[in-house]
């Protein structure tokens, strides 16, 4: 009996093994494996969860890393402090213009470089939890935003020959319901700040800070207004050729120093696994048995990217020059969507270097929360991005004349 309990029991062990084989997932060869060339601290991956706030994400994690640089002092700075100031300072302004400019919930590395100068800042822990005041574990704008985008509207739109400031108090009213209300004084550490009181406190030049970008439809070396709606409050950056633009970065992370990147993730080389590639379509359509351009163009977004992360390492690339920049830019291909933090260099096996990207949507992909994007993605894809000016190659800086 005993025998026949042994043989049976190893009949069901061989069956799971070979359930478990059949199972196993396909080995994609063409995944990228990846060496860290360089790799600068951050501080833990946040959650922007529903809602528009990027910007207000990528940008404290960079000021972040920033104080990390100059301090060795590790903070988490207060995303709803921002939000908060921000958005009242964006309706002012539609108010001002009557309407005749975009109100939303996004924004630009500005934003929060402008509140920090004007308001200060404040640690996580003082204000509520994202999402707690209204019963959410994080950000949900979407019942906060149908509140008060309609309220902004309505003010702004308004046939009266003459509006009171008790808007503003309505406003705020709004705001500190789902964003929690900003201190005027705090307790941290054992010690009392004001908002302004502790970004004096945290060790960096608020001055320090430019943002860079790359057109041909203003010269070169010279400083301008991008013309996206989220640059709101019209923000200059400084204009270089591409190659100047990459340079830059490259120069910032050999010299220690983070970028706060603004661009393009619509494209479908962004995958949700955690990788961006400049893909060319037209190759990787020929690539592929039996398919053809035209095939391709007819795919969901969701095929090509699934194709294109089986292709992997293996996806071509085109080639980004400036006057491609030009052209999807004017042509509105080329968007301001999404904000991240460049903090790193790695290369797969193939040699290929990828930045390393810390974004805002909690520890997801295949990388916790890293995407490892290609050199050519950001060249071919950035808008603008905020970066100390000690990271500027000297001769760069001299021409700018920073």
């Amino acid at each position: 009996m005993k025998k026949v309990l042994t043989f049976a029991l190893m009949a069901l062990v061989c069956l799971s093994a070979s359930a478990a084989k059949k199972k196993a997932p396909a080995k994609n060869n063409n995944k990228p494996v990846f060496t860290v060339v360089k790799e600068l601290p951050i501080t833990s991956m946040k959650d922007q969860n529903r809602s528009g706030t990027c910007w207000d994400y990528s940008t404290l994690s960079f000021f972040e890393s920033e104080i990390l640089k100059a301090t060795g002092k590790s903070y988490d700075l207060d995303e709803s402090f921002i939000a908060n100031k921000t958005y009242m300072e964006r309706a002012i302004q539609v108010v001002r213009y009557h309407g005749d400019c975009q109100f939303a919930q996004g924004g630009s590395a500005e934003d929060v470089l402008a509140t920090m100068k004007t308001h200060g800042i404040i640690p996580q822990g003082i204000m509520p939890f994202p999402g707690s005041l209204y019963g959410d574990s994080l950000n949900n704008f979407n019942e906060f935003f149908k509140v008060l985008e309609p309220y902004v509207a309505a003010i702004a739109k308004s046939d009266a020959k003459k509006i009171s400031n008790q808007w503003k108090v309505g406003l705020q009213g709004i705001l500190d319901a789902y964003l929690g209300k900003c201190p005027e004084k705090f307790t941290y550490e054992g010690k009392e700040y004001t908002p302004k009181s502790f970004m004096a406190s945290l060790g960096i030049n608020l001055d320090d800070y430019v943002s860079i970008t790359s057109y041909t439809h203003h010269p070169f070396y010279t400083a301008f207004a991008v013309e996206v709606q989220d640059n709101w409050r019209f923000p200059l950056s400084y204009n270089v050729p591409m190659d100047e633009m990459m340079q830059i970065i490259d120069n910032a992370l050999e010299q220690g120093y983070t970028v706060a990147w603004g661009g393009d993730v619509s494209e479908d080389g962004f995958t949700r696994k955690g990788l961006a590639y400049a893909v060319d379509s037209k190759k990787t359509s020929q690539s592929l048995q039996g398919s053809d351009m035209a095939k391709w163009l007819k795919m969901t977004s969701t095929k090509k990217r699934d194709i294109i992360d089986s292709l992997g390492v293996t996806v071509p690339e085109i080639v980004p020059t400036q006057q491609l920049r030009q052209e999807r830019f004017d042509n509105w291909e080329l968007t301001d969507d999404h904000g991240m933090h460049i903090y790193g260099i790695a290369k797969d096996q193939n040699g290929k270097e990828y930045y390393m990207v810390k974004n805002s949507w909690g520890e997801t992909g295949d990388y916790n929360g890293t995407w490892y994007m290609t050199k050519a993605f950001i060249a071919a894809n950035t808008m603008d991005y905020l970066i100390n000016k000690n990271a500027i190659p000297a001769e760069i800086r001299k021409k700018l004349g920073i």
